[in-house]
């Protein structure tokens, strides 16, 4: 039986590739993107709602009976200007939209996080993943489950200095981080989006944390 998914993150690396899944997929008859911007795909499944991404508005922005979400909403702190502004989209956005999704029955919350991910760290960037990956556990959904990633590969609109020495770096990474320690190899943001929508398509219920080496 086909389902409704809604998508948040579709402008970026790896929810345009996700976006392409789900709309090619026969398992999904209607696709809610909601975000600031439209994203470059255009198909007749997709529903692109603007969004701000307020509780009050999100209420009526997702629509009932969807079955999966997928958030892959992110930004760098160097992007967002201040922690407080990093901490707004990728802790309270995904916990204002996962805690809307839950109100209309939503089943399968899906939501990239990022290797190293832990509440208590002492490295704000970590410890932010971390916290809304407990905050979604509190949430009760049937099923939930994390994408933590290492460094992302793949063009983006925006420029990441990171990751642009990281893409340059890529083949000697790989040729060195092998064994216990491929689990730090850089992933294509294509990767991810098809561990994502291959996670959605399975039975089960429950918490899932898919690791980075289980992507690559």
């Amino acid at each position: 039986m086909a389902k409704i998914a809604v998508l948040v993150g579709a402008t970026g690396l790896i929810g345009g590739h996700l976006l392409n899944l789900l709309v090619e997929s026969p398992h999904y008859d209607q696709v809610y993107v909601l975000g600031r911007r439209a994203p470059a795909s255009s198909h007749p499944k997709i529903h692109f709602i603007r969004s701000d991404f307020s509780p009050l508005h999100l209420t009526h922005e997702i629509p009932n009976h969807v079955r999966d979400v997928f958030c892959c909403l992110g930004t760098t702190i160097k992007k967002a200007g201040s922690q407080a502004a990093f901490r707004q989209v990728d802790y309270q956005f995904p916990i204002d939209i996962a805690k809307a999704a839950k109100a209309k029955g939503a089943h399968h919350f899906l939501i990239v996080t990022a290797m190293g991910a832990k509440a208590n760290s002492s490295i704000f960037y970590n410890k932010v993943k971390g916290e809304v990956e407990q905050a979604i556990g509190k949430l009760d959904f049937p099923r939930y489950s994390i994408f933590r990633p290492s460094l992302l590969m793949g063009e983006r609109e925006e420029q990441r200095t990171a990751e642009d020495i990281g893409k340059a770096l890529a083949p000697l990474m790989k040729f060195l981080l092998r064994g216990p320690l491929k689990k730090y190899q850089p992933i294509a943001g294509l990767q991810v989006a098809q561990a994502m929508y291959q996670k959605a398509q399975e039975a089960g219920e429950g918490k899932n944390i898919i690791l980075n080496d289980q992507m690559v």
